[in-house]
């Protein structure tokens, strides 16, 4: 086999498209400009401007609380008194109602609405800073860095106020050494309802009834988690809101009239408590205002704001508190927190409302003029309207001043009017796109996807091409190179995108022209012309009902509504697409036997391969598994989630874990069911081992098979066991429960790395014995008929031997039942070995199997019945494709050897998108299914990376089992051959059967491989490119940031971890092909002896 051949092009290829994806989302999601100045007390606002415009000698509030209830949720803070029969989450916040109604003048609750992405670090940035974000911030969010732009908590610092800070422990990070004190606690366990919150009530109230401190900010995550781990409608969520509005009324208690209490949610939750999305449940947080001193001129008006932007908060505060705005905040203070003009007496002190406002409106004026002086891209007649509006209100107010008149409410209304203008032109504006990497990215790509189509058609020249990739990439590498050289001598800095960017395009080019060259003189060397239009490009090769539906997907993806419903959409094309290979088989008359003319002479007609009966059995074999297709598509559909646009759609109740479950009989049949899932899942991989003799011999893949593939299913059960415990079940046993809880999942995490170690080490499943016949059991046994001639080399010599040696031990076993036939009739020694047929699919299905428990254990226990239907899916589209094979190869219409044809390919890639679905994900980042990164360390982690990877595994589990399974299309029509179509001669009119046809034809074996390879990239290359279309051509598009992006990401992404898995699967399969080889050297002298 040409392993380093294979190898070298596929890295190669891969490293093309990775190129390709990193330009285009490095020019299409960029960060917007930063502006990293700071105001400061002594600035002078233009117009009329003069110093202590931010700061006044007396601020209103001395002091501020800020309690932070991470997600919470608006509709969790009202409290309905016809309610009767509240849900969990409903009337748990009484506090608020009370408060607002009887001290309407001390107290406010509000709608607090966020910007998307509702993730808590770009939260936390929005309300600190009052900027807005951007989608590529959402990345950022478990990778928090220090905010570097200007923000509250840098400006109460500045002036020397005291903050103290207690719980999430992401503002450290956020704010690196700003704060007077800090009591941080770890965040990332969203499993864990209690330490956070726990550890802020161990300091707060004794915190603010002390002196030794001027801001105080608690951030609490009991409600968030809950919601993360159980829901919003389960009793922990109301045991939590509970204990908040306890929290809440102690605080309010020991309140000081100086001091403002800010009780506030970064964002809400969905129906199944996740967040970081768009929807209104997400975006509609809870904002309530209080103090002991009036803090508002009357009861809630008709004028007052139904909903307040979070960005609101950073001005506000700002001028309450008297310290500067931040300089990038483009957020609108808050009106009814500041007297209208003229009522500014006792208690509402401070500045009024057009006071207030106009210093607000010249701060945003200073951030837009500096912020266009340097991004340039606030399109010119949006910024010219915007000067013209700032120029009119100024007019105005500054003549209303200088005339000594009171403001008129068309004033205040002029300055609100600009404040939402500035914001609503930024949030249009701040999604700065580079078109010329857009561009690369795109030609990248499209080159890429060309030459895999061309490899995969050319693979039978190529792959004997072993210095096809030298010269073009040490050229490329050369050119590359030298862009940096030139980049280096001419800015003083490299751009590595733009290296890259060379280095793939030239490298592109060049192995494009050697193809070329190859295949030319590969038909001059055949004696024959070059033609004008290659026959592996003719239309008849191209427009072929796979690649037709691959063209139809990919161009699908430039609706929206297709992304939607894409799980559906593409059930209904592998339902399609597998329906057509029977309708095609039937119309070429290959499905049934040939019904003969019987007044043709018998001699005319052709000798069949199959006989009718085992014609019909390969027909009802398809049309079996057919049935057994359809009916995993159909039951797949019950595992979907659902996206926001999708309206009543309800999410399967198998994508929660069993403890969020309340109804205990409902509990033990998912539990149930789980049970007997993984338990199927073992037994049917342990019969197809056994079935093809891969259980007898001792290495250590079948060790794997026998003890650690059950072992495995065992742990599963008991950790899902100890996962669906209640917390105040078996208290006697919570320590115990706690330590099951990390060991389990862990001995698991140790027996998948045991067995994949074992598997790769000792891949060979092949059970070797020799038997001879009673009469001639003795010493002077004569030497076999398939010992070689002595004086040849040793790859002669086994070039030689393997299929006489495979064809003796296959004849012996298909003699076995015959009594007396078991032994030749001379007496010489029979040969049996068992698994010798599936030698290279048994330790891929096995390494598939054994992949498959460890991403179950990354999920919910209800997957375990769709990982179950991915299982039979793969088997069904396995058989289907041998069965196929089998009936178009008995009339000559397969062509090429080992080839793979494209509509397997397509429905296995098919298949890998739809069981991203039907595992419950979704190309949106609120379906992300965080808790993954939990299993085996809940408590935490110390790094980003082996949370990430877990969180991948999670996300990509049908890429990566379909990815690795890949090879098995290309082994299964062998392993379910039919015995008399035996395409491939061999000596003495002695066939190769089954998988020994590849050991016997090294070269088709190899180009087959590379084509297989080859063709599943060039699927999901057409995917991202695709993608990749649909976002540059949409990039201005209404749903870009909801739909198009987020499905760019999870496309990207999806293959990048398709081709690690791919390329890994192949490198098993050659590891197999490498001690195979080893197997029969070893076989070799025991032969000739």
């Amino acid at each position: 086999m040409k392993r380093l051949v294979i190898l070298s092009l596929l890295l190669w290829m891969c490293a093309v498209f990775y190129v390709g994806i990193y330009l285009f989302v490095g020019g299409f999601l960029l960060v917007r400009l930063e502006v990293n100045r700071t105001s400061t007390c002594e600035d002078v606002l233009l117009p009329a401007g003069e110093q202590g415009d931010f700061c006044p000698a007396k601020p209103r509030f001395r002091r501020a609380v800020l309690l932070i209830i991470d997600a919470l949720r608006f509709d969790f803070a009202r409290f309905d008194h016809a309610n009767t029969a509240p849900r969990p989450y409903e009337n748990k916040l009484p506090v608020f109602e009370e408060t607002v109604s009887s001290q309407p003048s001390h107290s406010r609750l509000y709608p607090f609405r966020a910007d998307p992405p509702t993730t808590t670090m770009q939260r936390i940035k929005g309300f600190t800073t009052g900027s807005l974000p951007t989608f590529i911030d959402v990345g950022n969010n478990f990778a928090s860095s220090a905010i570097l732009e200007d923000n509250l908590i840098h400006q109460l610092g500045q002036l020397g106020k005291r903050v103290v800070f207690m719980g999430d422990d992401t503002w450290e990070s956020l704010f690196p050494k700003k704060f007077y004190r800090s009591l941080p606690f770890p965040s990332f366990n969203v499993k864990d309802l209690h330490t956070v919150d726990n550890g802020i009530l161990q300091h707060l109230y004794s915190t603010v009834v002390g002196d030794d401190w001027d801001v105080l900010v608690a951030h609490f995550l009991g409600v968030d988690h809950c919601g993360h781990r159980f829901g919003p409608d389960h009793p922990a969520m109301a045991d939590k809101l509970t204990q908040m509005d306890g929290v809440i009324r102690s605080v309010m208690e020991r309140l000081q009239n100086d001091t403002l209490l800010v009780v506030m949610g970064d964002h809400g939750m969905t129906d199944t408590g996740d967040h970081g999305g768009e929807s209104q449940k997400e975006t509609d947080a809870a904002l309530f205002l209080y103090s002991p001193s009036p803090l508002f001129s009357g009861p809630p008006s008709k004028s007052e704001p139904q909903v307040v932007p979070q960005t609101d908060l950073v001005p506000t505060l700002a001028l309450q508190l008297g310290v500067p705005i931040p300089y990038s905040s483009v957020g609108q203070v808050l009106l009814p927190l500041f007297p209208p003009h003229g009522q500014m007496k006792g208690a509402l002190e401070g500045l009024s409302q057009v006071e207030a406002l106009w210093i607000n409106v010249k701060q945003v004026n200073r951030f837009l003029e500096t912020y266009s002086s340097m991004a340039k891209d606030i399109p010119p007649e949006s910024l010219s309207k915007l000067q013209e509006q700032f120029s009119h209100v100024s007019t105005e107010y500054l003549t209303a001043v200088k005339n000594g008149l009171s403001p008129s409410p068309e004033l205040v209304v002029s300055l609100q009017s600009y404040l939402t203008s500035v914001r609503e032109t930024c949030r249009a504006t701040w999604a700065r796109f580079n078109p010329l990497k857009m561009a690369a990215g795109l030609a990248i790509l499209l080159f890429a996807c060309v030459l895999c189509f061309i490899l995969s058609e050319l693979s039978c020249l190529l792959v004997r091409e072993s210095s096809l990739l030298k010269a073009p990439v040490v050229a490329a590498l050369s050119i590359g190179f030298c862009v940096a050289a030139g980049q280096l001598f001419a800015r003083g800095y490299v751009e590595v995108a733009w290296c890259l960017a060379a280095t793939a395009i030239v490298s592109e080019l060049l192995v494009l022209w050697r193809v070329h060259r190859v295949k030319a003189s590969t038909a001059l060397g055949n004696g024959a012309k070059a033609p004008k239009r290659a026959g592996w490009l003719s239309l008849h090769r191209l427009v072929t009902p796979a690649l037709l539906v691959l063209l139809l997907r990919g161009a699908s993806l430039l609706s929206d509504s297709y992304v939607i419903a894409e799980g559906r959409v593409v059930t209904f094309l592998i339902f399609s697409l597998g329906l057509y290979v029977p309708i095609h088989l039937n119309w070429d008359g290959l499905l049934l036997p040939a019904n003969h003319d019987p007044l043709k002479p018998v001699g005319l007609l052709p000798a069949p391969a199959l006989s009718p009966s085992a014609i019909r059995k390969e027909s009802c074999t398809l049309l079996a598994c057919l049935g057994l297709l359809v009916g995993s598509l159909y039951l797949s559909l019950s595992f979907h989630n659902c996206r926001e646009e999708q309206g009543s759609c309800q999410p399967s109740p198998f994508l929660f874990p069993l403890s969020r479950l309340q109804n205990s009989q409902l509990k033990n049949l998912h539990y149930i069911l789980s049970l007997a899932s993984i338990g199927l899942w073992t037994y049917l991989l342990r019969r197809w081992l056994r079935h093809y003799g891969n259980l007898n011999s001792s290495g250590g893949a079948v060790f794997t098979a026998r003890w650690i593939l059950p072992l495995l299913s065992i742990c599963l059960g008991l950790n899902w066991a100890v996962g669906a415990t209640p917390e105040d079940s078996f208290r006697s046993m919570a320590e115990l429960l706690s330590v099951a809880q990390v060991a389990l999942p862990r001995t698991i995490f140790s027996l998948l790395g045991l067995g994949m170690l074992l598997l790769w080490l000792d891949p060979i499943t092949v059970f070797l014995k020799t038997r001879a016949s009673a009469p001639a059991r003795s010493s002077n046994l004569p030497p076999p008929r398939y010992r070689a001639s002595t004086g040849i080399s040793t790859q002669a010599e086994l070039h030689h031997l393997i299929p006489q040696i495979y064809q003796r031990m296959r004849r012996n076993l298909e003699e076995d039942d015959e009594p007396g036939e078991g032994a030749e009739a001379d007496g010489r020694p029979a040969v049996e070995a068992y698994g010798l047929g599936t030698v290279y699919s048994a330790p891929q299905l096995l390494f598939c199997g054994l992949l498959g428990m460890g991403l179950l254990l990354l999920h919910a226990e209800g997957m375990a019945l769709s990982f179950l239907l991915l299982l039979l899916e793969m088997g069904a589209l396995l058989h289907i494709h041998a069965s196929s094979t089998t009936l178009s190869s008995l009339h000559g219409t397969h062509y090429g050897g080992f080839n793979v044809p494209w509509t397997p390919v397509v429905l296995w890639s098919l298949a890998a998108t739809q069981f991203f679905h039907a595992t419950g994900h979704l190309p949106t980042f609120p379906s992300i299914q965080w808790g993954a990164a939990f299993v085996g360390f809940p408590g935490g982690h110390t790094g980003t990376i082996l949370p990430a990877s877990l969180v991948t595994l999670n996300t990509f589990s049908s890429h990566i089992l379909f990815a690795v399974g890949c090879p098995l299309l290309l082994f299964w029509p062998l392993v379910c051959e039919v015995r008399g179509n035996r395409r491939v001669g061999g000596e003495d009119g002695e066939d190769a059967v089954m998988e020994m046809r590849l050991r016997e034809n090294p070269q088709q074996f190899s180009s087959a491989l590379l084509q297989l390879s080859t063709r599943y990239l060039f699927i999901h290359g057409t995917q991202v490119f695709a993608s990749v279309c649909a976002a540059a051509i949409l990039r201005r598009h209404l749903m870009v940031w909801k739909v198009f992006a987020p499905k760019l990401m999870f496309e990207a992404s999806g293959f990048l971890v398709t081709s690690v898995f791919l390329l890994i699967g192949i490198t098993l399969v050659m590891r197999v092909d490498v001690a195979v080889g080893g197997w029969f050297k070893r076989l070799i002298p025991e032969a000739s002896r």
